[in-house]
């Protein structure tokens, strides 16, 4: 029986080179790379092991790389084979340059597209997203992007892409990132589409823009990867996105990313390294308009409340309502306009709730659910964390409406962040089961959860 092929990598690399179905002519370019000194007697039968996960020494994977690299017509790192399970790292670390980033990144959105199942089953590694963070932050800017390839790149296929980053936000506003079919559509649109451009031919202008367009679509698929709980998946599209926009030379952009990333620390409980992150954040943004300054204040905030620091979360989260307060209409990106009052008030809820200050953090609440328009998610997450406050401050009644009200909004909603709160609260009101309204919210989210499944 012919077993089915494990490494997607070096498949599609063999493909690339034109020995899809050479593999004898592939094993005999891998004996002569070796010279005398190797006397290999590779064949067919030793690519179909390789493909089927069998894993040479590394001075054969060298070699490999040698060939491949020849008739590819571009360097090709150990790394990129897939073999020994180093597909698990795939975009983990921070690429060093902008054509590194541009192969790793495909690689990834490849991986991504043909073994989702084994991209979702990798772990957040805090210690490589603070190396991240240090890399974005402290790496000098790139001299060039400009690149020579088999297409021509221009300006409208550049602005073309940013229409689709627009789109596929707008999507995530609407149904939440746990929304598979979505992420399998931005996963294959950036393998099918945006990869090709950028391995393309484009002038260092272009391609500054390009980096900009491909940065903002990876960078909302990491979004919605973390909102749907695959948080090694979505630090791995964060990393890519983050080092697209250090191509880009788009400061805000990727000061922006980097607080994302400390969000989804804080959602994991690493308070220290988060604080760590948005710090970064704050400093590599540089003169940034007063709405990104918010943002990024709030998120240093609600990592220090994350990490029990009162009187640091106090302070920085005063210099975010300054700084809101100071923003104008249009004086930031587009990306930037979703930071409201509401998300604010909702941040500053948080930070109080997990400084087991519940009395102070509720007067946020009619701010927090304040929500613009068409930001379905935002609403049912402060929803539920203004119910979850409630119910530690002992306001069980107000608490069990509001619960039914957020399991009234999640039922358009698919996000893994909407699931746990409910389920937060949930378990946080089971101890008073006993009372008549929280029996009967508490048998609706068992009702809600069966839909679910």
């Amino acid at each position: 029986m012919v077993r089915p092929v494990t490494n997607h990598e070096l498949e599609a690399l063999l493909h690339e080179a034109g020995y899809g179905y050479a593999h004898g002519a592939f094993a005999r370019q891998v004996n002569h790379a070796a010279g005398d000194h190797g006397h290999l007697r590779y064949d067919a039968s030793t690519v179909y092991w390789w493909l089927r996960g069998r894993c040479p020494d590394r001075h054969i994977q060298e070699l490999i790389t040698t060939v491949l690299a020849r008739r590819i017509g571009r360097t090709i790192t150990v790394d990129a084979l897939g073999l020994g399970g180093e597909g698990t790292q795939v975009g983990l670390h921070y690429p060093g340059s902008p054509r590194e980033a541009v192969d790793v990144g495909s690689r990834l959105w490849r991986m991504t597209v043909q073994r989702g199942d084994l991209v979702a089953a990798t772990p957040f590694v805090v210690a490589a997203a603070l190396n991240t963070g240090f890399a974005w932050r402290f790496d000098p800017a790139d001299a060039t992007v400009a690149h020579q390839g088999s297409r021509r790149i221009l300006d409208s296929d550049v602005t073309a892409l940013q229409l689709f980053a627009d789109q596929f936000a707008e999507l995530d506003r609407q149904h939440g990132g746990g929304a598979h079919h979505t992420r399998t559509l931005m996963s294959d649109f950036l393998y099918r589409n945006v990869s090709p451009m950028l391995h393309g031919t484009y002038t260092d202008a272009v391609g500054r823009r390009l980096m900009t367009a491909a940065a903002t679509i990876a960078g909302q698929l990491a979004f919605m990867t973390y909102d749907a709980g695959e948080h090694g998946a979505a630090q791995r599209h964060f990393t890519t996105a983050l080092r697209l926009a250090k191509a880009a030379d788009d400061a805000l952009y990727g000061a922006h990313v980097l607080a994302n990333l400390a969000t989804q620390a804080i959602y994991l409980g690493h308070g220290p390294e988060a604080v760590r992150l948005a710090r970064a954040a704050l400093d590599g943004a540089g003169r940034a308009p007063a709405s990104v300054l918010a943002r990024l204040h709030t998120t240093e905030a609600s990592a220090h409340a994350m990490a029990g620091d009162r009187r640091a979360c106090t302070r920085v989260l005063a210099r975010a309502a300054r700084a809101l307060a100071r923003s104008r209409p249009g004086d930031a990106p587009a990306w930037a306009g979703y930071f409201s009052p509401a998300h604010f008030a909702g941040a500053a809820l948080r930070c109080h709730r997990d400084l087991q200050l519940h009395r102070q953090a509720v007067r946020y609440g009619p701010a927090a659910l304040d929500v613009p328009a068409g930001n379905v998610r935002t609403r049912v997450l402060h929803t539920a964390l203004l119910a979850t406050t409630h119910a530690a401050a002992g306001d069980l009644d107000e608490a069990c409406l509001l619960g039914k009200e957020a399991i009234q909004h999640s039922r358009t909603i698919s996000s893994g962040r909407v699931r746990h709160r409910l389920a937060e609260f949930a378990r946080g009101l089971t101890p008073h089961r006993s009372v008549a309204g929280v029996a009967d919210f508490l048998e609706e989210h068992r009702s809600a959860l069966a839909v679910a499944v």
